[in-house]
């Protein structure tokens, strides 16, 4: 053994005389922290720098009575630098933190960053596996003067964007970072429990007088799409025509509301099958949705396989506007999402645009009479036009502007490349970019390339350029007529009221 240990020293002493001098090995840099955020343009704190995650395995226990919520969340990562720290963000209070199997040093820094020191060394390009015990009451819980965790009469709702993951599991939580999930949580027996994706098995007592329910998520996720309904709910099974599971769930307490959310939501698997033939495939395993009680949440949110509903996007009947909005985010959001949350046009321009389609699909208003209708309900002095949907801005980045202003644009782009060139740029978009990242300026190059027009004037006077822009001369504007509010109008402006959250 020592022959050979000398035979290859001699090598390598041999191999390093012959090295250049540019190529000397140096010594390696020491461990640095990670990022305590991606540097994004509106929220530079959100997110973490340092790991990527490929899975979460959250374990939860809720008590509905107290709001007490117990869990142990189990992050799968790959350090993408050497550490000597990184960060988490989480809110809720910490009892453990272990890296590796080691117990980890972990302290609270800033309004949601959880910064944890690692016992041993970590290297660039290794596998993490931290583990996160918690313990608290996320209603109590405030981040900069509030909470995002919904309490209600029977349970609580974790549901938000840009922000939930803060009140019930540790992540890096920004949506360049995706992950694939398993959700597992014990709630006393005669509670539900619904979440993204799919059931792998039905709940299972665990102790006397509790129950688990499991959910898996197998295809990439943001950590704002990962969400929780915890209460009483009646949950509806089916298979669509392909064969996806469809999982619909309805609370108890949507009173006379009820008949009317399950005539939309039932219609889930039907407005999946039709904007698949207008975005492209549908990019996961699940479909259906959830409506939660009148006035809990206040909105609707595009929760990846299934998105949730405020019961009172029900209150005067049918509304298959609200369902369309929300799935077509299955595809503009939720497989393609924002590389920067200034790029929020790319989800909800997007999914507002859908709602036209659908209008001009079911004849009760083609997109161009929607578009007529709109442009003129807003006057040339109206504030509405001085937001710029393509950067509305950190503290509204929800505004009315980003809805209306966006599915404007978006009729622009059609009428200036043609039917077929406009929706096969969607149809591209949503397959180069499945399950990834990417900003607007991506979606202005592609439609540029696939149309061979410069666009650049419309995307800049339509996305970014303060003021309502002009359809033709002085003369011409003056002569246009308000025209007749198309039948798909008053649905879509019910959605859209609440959706501005």
């Amino acid at each position: 053994m020592r022959r050979a240990l000398v035979a290859v020293t001699t090598v390598l002493a041999v191999a390093l005389a012959g090295t250049p001098a540019s190529a000397t090995v140096r010594p390696r840099a020491a461990p640095a922290p990670g990022g305590p955020g991606v540097g994004d343009s509106y929220y530079p704190d959100y997110g973490n720098g340092g790991y990527d995650v490929s899975h979460y395995d959250v374990r939860l226990r809720y008590w509905p009575d107290t709001d007490k919520l117990t869990g142990t969340t189990t992050i799968l990562a790959r350090a993408t630098q050497d550490l000597s720290q990184f960060n988490l963000d989480f809110a809720l209070a910490v009892t453990s933190v272990r890296v590796n199997g080691w117990q980890a040093s972990f302290a609270r820094q800033g309004a949601h960053e959880l910064v944890v020191k690692p016992a041993r060394p970590v290297n660039a390009g290794q596998q993490l596996t931290v583990v996160v015990q918690y313990a608290d009451t996320p209603s109590a819980v405030k981040v900069n003067g509030f909470t995002s965790w919904v309490r209600t009469s029977d349970g609580a709702l974790a549901v938000g964007e840009p922000e939930i993951a803060w009140w019930w599991f540790p992540s890096n939580d920004h949506p360049t970072d995706k992950a694939t999930f398993d959700i597992a949580v014990l709630v006393p027996d005669g509670t539900q429990v619904v979440s993204n994706g799919v059931m792998p098995s039905q709940p299972v007592r665990e102790l006397s007088g509790w129950s688990r329910w499991y959910w898996r998520s197998t295809k990439p996720m943001a950590t704002y799409l990962a969400f929780m309904a915890i209460g009483q709910y009646e949950i509806r099974t089916d298979t669509s025509v392909s064969g996806q599971p469809v999982i619909n769930a309805y609370s108890d307490n949507l009173g006379e509301f009820a008949d009317a959310a399950r005539a939309s939501v039932e219609r889930t698997s039907e407005v999946v099958d039709w904007e698949s033939t207008v975005f492209g495939p549908y990019p996961f395993e699940a479909r259906g949705g959830v409506v939660t009680p009148p006035a809990s949440m206040g909105y609707a949110l595009e929760d990846q396989t299934r998105p949730m509903y405020d019961g009172r996007f029900f209150r005067r009947g049918s509304n298959m506007y609200v369902v369309v909005h929300e799935n077509a985010h299955q595809w503009f959001g939720d497989s393609v999402s924002v590389a920067d949350w200034r790029n929020i046009w790319l989800n909800e321009g997007f999914a507002s645009y859908a709602e036209w389609l659908w209008s001009e699909a079911q004849g009760e208003g083609t997109a161009q009479e929607l578009f007529d209708y709109t442009y003129a309900l807003y006057p040339p002095d109206d504030p509405f036009w001085q937001v710029k949907p393509g950067d509305p801005g950190a503290q509204d980045p929800f505004h009315a502007a980003v809805y209306d202003r966006g599915a404007m644009t978006l009729h622009q782009l059609r009428l200036a490349v043609g039917d077929d060139t406009f929706f096969s740029i969607l149809r591209e978009w949503t397959a180069s970019h499945r399950y990834g990242n990417a900003t607007i300026e991506q979606f202005q190059a592609l439609a540029e390339k696939m149309s061979g027009k410069d666009l650049d004037a419309l995307f800049t006077t339509w996305l970014f350029t303060p003021g309502r822009p002009n359809l033709g001369s002085p003369s011409t504007m003056a002569a246009r007529a308000i025209p007749a509010q198309p039948k798909s109008w008053q649905k879509i402006e019910e959605t859209h009221a609440a959706l501005h959250h």
